[in-house]
């Protein structure tokens, strides 16, 4: 830059021109190219490819009308993703220069990519970014999928290996599980639009409790009818969660971003919409034990209860009465509160091992079924017993009870005097002679007339 400054002071400052070298002004030319133009994007075609040892490579770029010498030094072409050969369509990124030992003009690349794949990728990030801005990617807006799904549509070409995986998988973990295949091109200009049309149609019909997205891997352009912004838009607005299962691992296109969640295989949509019968077995096994405990825990507290209210009949006449009638009232709310959970728990695994049945195999159920009988008769057993036992330690004590009651006294020959306002008479003096009093004996009542009384 100092050199084009003096250079055109000298010119325009004196009388007689600068004399300068060659060499001097392919330096000032290089220095006005590489100061005044900017980094440049080029899109042309390879021609005159070489790779010396140096690891530089040297090419010219060439369209229909002209061409141009391009350098890229191997600092730079190491982080190129592709090996470029002669003929190749290429979009580099440029600075402007001039070779000074023979002023050849040159374009020094500092950034090359497949010219197509560039345009792509470039679109792909712009859309990217502005559905993300929108708010379409927010996880606030991701379905959860159901923890028991009851239908599951598969939007998929009915011919590739994807369809195969999931169904091959479906089948091993849950084969009951209907499954429906909207058949769709996966590639090609009519592939998002009728993705879309599927996708709606599913949406629509209100079948489904999950939808797959599925397609096996490829490029980028074999899979950019998932990057539509149409098909993005669609699975946004879907009440029913949308799985995009496209591609393999390493691959992401926009309907990955938007939809509810995203497999990053066919084989592993299928692993996480469809539930495993084994777990599901597992996990009715462990809800018998945790019912059988519950049950054992309520008898034990009904029996701990009941011994305290048998310590508490300990006096005679009406409150035995009342005691033995509360004790009743008991024992019906005790046989209602076990007898109503018990039906009610039998109910809920009855219609579980019902919905199993279409998905286990026989000889399991029937296993399960003696089980659950073995254990229903062993609890009522239990509980028979157990009541048995409490009705004859109630009778036991109602006997001793009785035994010394004062009806019992009178029973042996005694009686029990009351005058005619019902008051006991217990001391001679409390009577009259010609009063008419009452005795109560063991059986019956006398009415008596004082003839006498003495100390």
């Amino acid at each position: 830059m100092n050199n084009s400054t003096e250079f055109s002071a000298n010119q325009s400052g004196q009388n007689r021109p600068e004399i300068v070298s060659v060499s001097q002004l392919n330096r000032i030319s290089r220095q006005l190219l590489e100061t005044h133009l900017p980094l440049v994007w080029v899109e042309a075609e390879i021609s005159n490819l070489a790779r010396p040892s140096s690891g530089h490579w040297y090419f010219t770029l060439k369209d229909e009308q002209a061409q141009v010498r391009c350098a890229m030094f191997r600092n730079r072409n190491q982080s190129v993703r592709f090996a470029p050969e002669n003929g190749n369509q290429v979009l580099i990124r440029a600075r402007v220069s001039i070779y000074e030992g023979r002023g050849d003009y040159q374009l020094i690349a500092e950034h090359m990519e497949e010219a197509g794949l560039g345009a792509l990728q470039r679109a792909y990030e712009a859309l990217k970014g502005r559905l993300e801005r929108e708010g379409l990617f927010a996880p606030e807006h991701k379905l959860p999928l159901p923890d028991q799904p009851q239908h599951i549509a598969v939007i998929t070409s009915p011919t590739g290996a994807a369809i195969r995986d999931i169904l091959s998988i479906a089948k091993r973990r849950y084969p009951s599980l209907p499954i429906t295949v909207i058949p769709v091109p996966v590639q090609g200009e009519q592939a998002a639009p009728a993705i879309i049309q599927a996708l709606q149609l599913a949406e629509r019909c209100g079948w489904f409790d999950t939808i797959i997205l599925a397609r096996g891997g490829g490029s980028i352009e074999d899979l950019w009818a998932f990057n539509d912004e149409r098909l993005a838009r669609a699975i946004f607005q879907s009440t029913t969660p949308v799985i995009s299962a496209v591609g393999h691992e390493i691959d992401f296109t926009i309907a990955d971003f938007v939809a509810d969640l995203r497999a990053p295989t066919p084989s592993a949509a299928a692993e996480l919409s469809v539930p495993n019968t084994r777990e599901i077995l597992q996990q009715l096994r462990s809800r018998e034990t945790v019912l059988a405990q519950q049950i054992l825990n309520k008898l034990k507290h009904a029996h701990q209860r009941l011994e305290g209210l048998n310590q508490r009949l300990r006096h005679p006449g009406e409150k035995l009465r009342h005691q033995a009638q509360q004790l009743d009232q008991l024992e019906a709310r005790l046989l209602q509160g076990i007898s109503i959970p018990l039906k009610q728990q039998q109910t809920r695994q009855l219609q579980i091992q019902q919905r199993l049945t279409r998905a286990t195999p026989q000889h399991t159920l029937r296993q399960l079924q003696r089980e659950q009988t073995q254990l229903t008769d062993r609890l009522k057993q239990a509980m028979s017993v157990k009541l048995n036992t409490s009705r004859q330690t109630l009778h036991e004590h109602a006997h001793v009870l009785n035994s010394v009651s004062p009806l019992a006294t009178l029973e042996r020959g005694f009686s029990a005097l009351t005058n005619d306002s019902g008051q006991l008479i217990k001391h001679h003096q409390q009577v009259s002679t010609g009063e008419t009093l009452n005795a109560r004996l063991g059986n019956g009542r006398l009415r008596c007339e004082v003839i006498a009384s003495e100390e």
